[in-house]
């Protein structure tokens, strides 16, 4: 028979036990936003620099881009396309893209989603264009990849 002693040690445990997976699932939460932020600082190196490739492998292979003014940009080689031509103008132009370090996001199983401003700077350090992005990924092998991007100007320029 279970004894009221054995009943208290059981329920002791089962919160120790819940307490720290709790903490732990906590903690990888954490790492797996700080892995999709750091997606997003890869993307804007790789832009700044030129370099379409390394930016258009963080897309799944079926994600979807919704640049300003466009419609949906479906799949790698459309995404592959319009970067190509738009990345080449913005650095011909002296531009800087900058994450302003007000970014939010979450993670919930394979799935996290992250948001943010940005500015767009010119060879001066004028600030020519501020806006907002928001973005859905996917864990796949252990690597986030965006499954849905965008992004837009803000046209009061006011910062978020």
């Amino acid at each position: 028979m279970i004894t009221v002693r054995k009943l208290l040690a059981l329920f002791g445990m089962t919160l120790v036990l819940g307490s720290w997976s709790h903490a732990a699932l906590a903690a990888d939460r954490a790492a797996q936003l700080a892995a999709l932020h750091a997606a997003d600082d890869a993307w804007v190196v790789a832009y700044n620099a030129g370099r379409v490739e390394p930016i258009v492998r963080l897309y799944d292979r079926d994600a979807v881009v919704f640049a300003p003014g466009l419609r949906p940009l479906r799949g790698r080689a459309a995404i592959r396309a319009y970067l190509t031509k738009d990345d080449a103008e913005f650095v011909r132009n002296g531009l800087v893209y900058v994450l302003d370090g007000k970014r939010d996001g979450a993670v919930s199983g394979r799935l996290g989603w992250v948001s943010g401003n940005y500015l767009v700077k010119d060879k001066t350090g004028r600030i020519v264009d501020r806006g907002w992005y928001f973005s859905v990924s996917r864990l796949e092998h252990g690597q986030w990849r965006y499954v849905r991007d965008t992004w837009n100007s803000d046209p009061t320029g006011a910062a978020h």
